[in-house]
């Protein structure tokens, strides 16, 4: 027996294929954004005092610091590299700050530039024994990671504090509103969608990562471009550490950005950039950060044991894993 649809039919069944097809791309592109609106949602319904201003602000500020370091990163690892070492740069950058206004009697704005600086030069030294050495990133910022920390307890063994007000007042205050830890992450975010969305740079980055030798035949100054990634990932470590300082009025060398690393790359991964290099946006890390903010949040408010806290960080890792694998079938699919 033959069956048949009328034209009319199949031009509806086309359009509700269509149609499916449509949501599903966006529901696969659009899921970390669909994950934090039900996350907040969901802790809405747990208290009362979770979409205050107050509690809203404390979020973002409580972010700030990672989303600084995590546009850098995120560049980087779509060329294809990966910085263990910023945890450790936080460290010892707010050491430097801390120490250069209490003992070393610099001004407090000089004190912020040297320790922007320390992150700059420490991502310059591996900037260079990886694009120019051809040492392996890995095995570089792991080694970096361990040496840093090391040296920032060796150079202040107790935590260093007694900050001019000025410096208080940078991690504490705030202009109409808005705290100035987040000016400053926000004006990171925009120079990092800035880069890019310019037409060179931004496929550069991405084209290193997808086949570094396809780049450089194609006439892509590859090793300079790696080179000053790490730079930029180094100065935003660097600045993340004078931050940190600022926030807490403390520099304790011992917890300073201790396994920050991870909750960069979480935030990261989360937001779509590929490991491997070749894929990703700023919108997406920066979701990655507000999702895992919204989430220390929300678990605190609960009064849900710490423990438990990094346990949903690891279970959001291994999400970022999954997001990867949906957004790779789709992309598949589409192709």
């Amino acid at each position: 027996m033959t069956v048949s649809l009328s034209p009319a039919r199949g031009r509806i069944v086309g359009a509700r294929g269509a149609t499916g097809a449509r949501v599903g791309r966006f529901v696969a592109s659009n899921t970390l954004l669909i994950a934090l609106v039900l996350l907040c949602l969901f802790f809405t319904t747990q208290s009362s005092r979770f979409l205050t201003t107050g509690n809203l602000t404390g979020i973002t500020l409580q972010s700030a610091i990672l989303l600084v370091i995590v546009v850098p990163m995120s560049l980087l690892l779509m060329s294809g590299d990966v910085d263990l070492s910023v945890g450790s740069v936080v460290g010892i950058s707010a050491v430097v700050t801390g120490l250069a206004m209490t003992q070393w009697s610099v001004p407090p704005p000089i004190a912020v530039v040297l320790g922007v600086a320390t992150g700059t030069v420490i991502g310059a030294v591996n900037g260079i024994l990886i694009a120019f050495g051809r040492f392996s990133a890995l095995i570089v910022t792991l080694g970096m990671l361990a040496g840093l920390r090391g040296l920032a307890e060796v150079i202040a063994p107790r935590p260093v504090y007694g900050f001019t007000p000025w410096f208080s007042t940078f991690g504490s205050g705030r202009s109409f509103g808005v705290p100035y830890l987040v000016m400053v992450a926000i004006v990171v975010v925009a120079i990092g969608a800035y880069v890019l969305g310019l037409r060179p740079a931004g496929k550069h980055i991405k084209a290193i990562g997808t086949n570094r030798e396809a780049a450089f035949l194609s006439g892509v100054r590859v090793n300079a471009m790696s080179f000053w990634l790490f730079v930029g990932t180094g100065a935003a470590a660097g600045l993340g550490g004078v931050m940190i300082a600022a926030r807490l009025n403390s520099a304790p060398a011992t917890s300073a950005g201790v396994n920050l690393e991870l909750d960069v790359l979480t935030a990261a991964l989360l937001g779509g950039i590929a490991f491997t290099g070749g894929r990703g946006s700023i919108r997406g890390p920066v979701l990655g950060v507000l999702f895992l903010g919204v989430l220390q949040n929300g678990l605190t408010m609960m009064n849900v044991a710490p423990a438990w806290a990094v346990v949903a960080k690891g279970g959001a890792l291994v999400g970022a894993a999954a997001l990867d694998w949906m957004t790779r079938r789709t992309t598949s699919a589409d192709t």
